[in-house]
């Protein structure tokens, strides 16, 4: 699940509708195969495996159309390729957090992984987009932003181009 590219990425609270969020990328360019979500175990759309109800039926259907859903300690839902993880990370980083593993295999470096996996549990949601292009990855991030991103940044590509959302 390496990405050597650019990617941008956001972390959303809890309340923020998901669906809205994708439906703005698709508006903006980005394919439901090029989006990729870590949710918080906590996170209300993550509960779709504790009930039998048709919402969580539609939710379910609705994981499998983007590119990757991970829902550490729970499961996940890969459609693409690009996002399949190698199966050596749980040995070379066993005291990291799944969530932090995961973030790891997308290509953020150790130290923001850790941190980014921690605020997982506060947020909830992170939307993480390879990006062949950096101008793909700017557009991304001002469609994250407008959605109530907390945070939103680039990876691959010098700090200077990252932003952070105002609370």
């Amino acid at each position: 699940m390496r990405i050597n590219q650019t990617a941008a990425y956001a972390m959303y609270p809890r309340n923020v509708a998901l669906p809205e969020v994708v439906c703005a990328l698709n508006r903006a360019g980005i394919g439901n195969e090029d989006i990729c979500m870590v949710l918080s175990p906590a996170h209300p759309d993550a509960s779709v495996f504790d009930s039998e109800a048709a919402s969580s039926a539609r939710m379910i259907a609705w994981f499998s159309e983007l590119g990757a859903v991970f829902i550490p300690t729970v499961g996940f839902f890969i459609r693409s390729q690009a996002f399949f993880p190698p199966s050596s990370t749980e040995q070379s980083f066993p005291n990291l957090s799944r969530g932090s593993k995961t973030l790891l295999n997308l290509g953020f470096p150790q130290e923001e992984a850790k941190r980014l996996g921690l605020q997982l549990s506060d947020f909830g949601a992170l939307i993480y987009i390879p990006c062949s292009e950096s101008a793909k990855a700017e557009t991304a991030i001002q469609v994250l932003q407008n959605l109530g991103a907390r945070e939103a940044s680039t990876l691959g590509v010098a700090k200077a181009t990252a932003v952070a959302a105002a609370a």
